[in-house]
């Protein structure tokens, strides 16, 4: 029964097809917004002819060629968390079952993308670069004026969003989907594990900002 609902699961789909999937919609999305958002920018025109234009451009390159490597650093330690979590409350899931949750979990953060590049597609269409840099739909940072808080505090407020929430959801459905548990320990392990990380991550980020 647990076999059969751990195939049916999204969570136990082919690991290489969702990372496969992640990585084109993302590549996808990513060159929307930089041609169509980013290089439409008043910056990026008054650049684009100047040796920081070339700049700018190798560094949208890179973009594009980082994305596999920074989800597999990105998964690769996120798994290992969740799984050592479970390993010490005593719950039997894989390290490759954690991948296949944190891959699958991942698929929610293309939703504020998305909603990005709508926004300054169609409602604010003239933002300059840093507009575009500080937008995040559903986060905190929306509820301060970007420009004048301590930039310490810019990441940490757009990370604190709706989406991430969401995310520590699907991490809890994920894994109960393969140990098959209460999910009131399931939510502790998420808790004691990637949560703990994520905002140990968020304090470090704030303390060491310069």
């Amino acid at each position: 029964m647990s076999q059969e609902h751990e195939t049916k699961s999204f969570f136990g789909a082919s690991k290489r097809l969702l990372f496969l999937l992640l990585c084109l919609v993302t590549l996808a999305l990513l060159y929307v917004k930089i041609s169509f958002i980013e290089n439409e920018t008043a910056a990026f025109e008054f650049l684009q002819d100047r040796p920081e234009g070339t700049i700018l451009r190798i560094i949208n390159g890179l973009r594009f060629f980082a994305i596999p490597l920074v989800y597999l650093w990105k998964f690769t330690v996120i798994a290992f968390v969740i799984w050592v979590g479970c390993f010490m409350f005593g719950y039997r899931v894989t390290y490759s079952q954690c991948w296949g949750v944190v891959i699958g979990a991942e698929f929610i953060f293309l939703i504020p993308e998305v909603l990005k590049i709508g926004w300054f597609m169609f409602v604010e269409t003239d933002p300059s670069y840093s507009d575009v840099s500080a937008f995040y739909p559903l986060s905190l940072l929306s509820l301060f004026d970007y420009y004048s808080i301590d930039k310490r505090w810019a990441y940490p407020l757009r990370a604190l969003n709706l989406f991430e929430i969401v995310y520590w959801f699907m991490l809890v459905e994920g894994i109960h989907s393969f140990a098959r548990k209460s999910k009131k320990y399931v939510w502790v392990i998420v808790l004691c594990s990637y949560v703990l990380l994520f905002f140990g991550w968020l304090l470090f980020y704030s303390i060491v900002y310069k």
